[in-house]
């Protein structure tokens, strides 16, 4: 096969951008958080991303994506990278490409459950979690879903990852933050984010990777990737406007309200991306916004302490957007069409596909962490979690 420079270039390109999500969701959490907090929730979306960058090309692209076993797990054929090489495949791109490109998905997948965990966590134990969780609970549901298993036999469709990404971490991160315990004085006091701007600038840095993160999973520089691109933006700014809407109908238009309904918005139209049109994908985002705003609400009802909304946001809009992608896909744009169109099967086979992943990871998750806290601890010690994790756990001050 020939080298197709354009896409190769393109891919490349978008591999990049996918990574800088990686840090942009430690700014985000990052002004989230107290003040001494900052550091440590932006240091644990770089010692994730570095842990997956070698659990991925060791051991995690094989299982990923190597051959099928049972429609569950691919075997180890990879293991190393064994026979992976940089002469262009079927698509025009070396798969060394292809296993960098999905590596930065990895990546940035556990650095949202770190929301879970939001000023408690104690490192040595979060270094334990990430590789395990990565190898355990992502890793067979990019198979399922992309490398050939049995989520892609039924026919779920998930274009970007609103499945493999948006869903297994939102509800790992809901499963995280039931074992580890509300945070001390949570309820009681005023724990208000640090720093709204560093916030802001996070999602700035996500929506801008987010381009790389859906128009690259066309896999080509084509019409489908100029199509995900145009409805990502649409996509998030609905979700901005909608959330920002329902939260000024409640109070104030917070612009923290606003940049939370765009990246619920980008999580809605993941999946769907590369499947819906233009105008779908407005309904979709503001839906979105709008969903998660009511699941942020509900949280704090509840008094759950998943303060960071990777539940909210990430799993209950990954959950949306898969529902929508068999609602909404047209076969004039990805060759698949959705309810509207009179497809039912496809719209039971996403429900399925993204219920089991919502459950599977949900439930590996809640006993992973378990274990783990047995074990040896998930959360420091009450001296360390009242100075702050900064000078606890690294040391330093914000």
């Amino acid at each position: 096969m020939t080298l197709d420079t354009g896409t190769t270039a393109w891919l490349l390109a978008s591999t990049a951008l996918v990574m800088l999500m990686t840090p942009g969701v430690g700014f985000f959490y990052g002004g989230l958080v107290r003040r001494k907090n900052f550091i440590s929730m932006v240091a644990l979306s770089f010692i994730a991303f570095a842990l997956v960058s070698i659990q991925w090309v060791l051991i995690g692209y094989s299982l990923a994506f190597g051959q099928d076993i049972g429609g569950f797990i691919g075997n180890l054929d990879h293991l190393g990278l064994e026979g992976i090489g940089m002469a262009a495949g079927e698509g025009g791109y070396p798969e060394l490409l292809f296993v960098a490109f999905q590596l930065v998905f990895a990546g940035i997948t556990i650095a949202i459950v770190t929301s879970g965990f939001a000023e408690r966590v104690k490192l040595s134990a979060f270094i334990l979690f990430a590789l395990l969780w990565t190898t355990l609970v992502y890793d067979p549901l990019a198979h399922w879903v992309w490398g050939g298993g049995w989520a892609a036999q039924f026919g779920a469709l998930d274009f970007a990852g609103g499945t493999v990404v948006h869903i297994s971490s939102g509800f790992a991160a809901l499963a995280v933050a039931l074992v580890i315990g509300k945070r001390a004085g949570f309820g009681q006091y005023s724990m208000e984010p640090h720093n709204i701007p560093m916030t802001l600038l996070g999602a700035a840095l996500l929506w801008f990777g987010w381009f790389g993160f859906n128009a690259g999973s066309a896999l080509a520089a084509d019409g489908l990737a100029a199509n995900a691109l145009l409805v990502t933006n649409t996509s998030a700014a609905a979700g901005a406007l909608a959330w920002l809407a329902a939260s000024w109908y409640r109070g104030k238009p917070s612009s923290l309200g606003m940049i939370s309904g765009a990246i619920a918005g980008l999580v809605a139209i993941t999946p769907a991306a590369g499947f819906v049109g233009v105008i779908p994908s407005i309904v979709i985002g503001a839906i979105g916004g709008l969903i998660c705003y009511a699941a942020m609400l509900f949280r704090l009802k509840k008094g759950l302490d998943e303060s960071l909304d990777a539940w909210a946001v990430h799993g209950m809009g990954g959950l949306w957007g898969a529902v929508a992608t068999g609602i909404f896909a047209t076969a004039a744009i990805g060759g698949y069409s959705g309810l509207l169109e009179g497809n039912i099967g496809q719209f039971t086979a996403n429900v399925v596909g993204a219920l089991s992943a919502l459950v599977y990871a949900f439930v590996v998750t809640l006993v992973l962490a378990y274990v783990i806290d047995r074990a040896i601890g998930l959360r420091v010690s009450e001296d360390e979690e009242y100075v702050g994790l900064d000078i606890s756990q690294h040391g330093e001050r914000a």
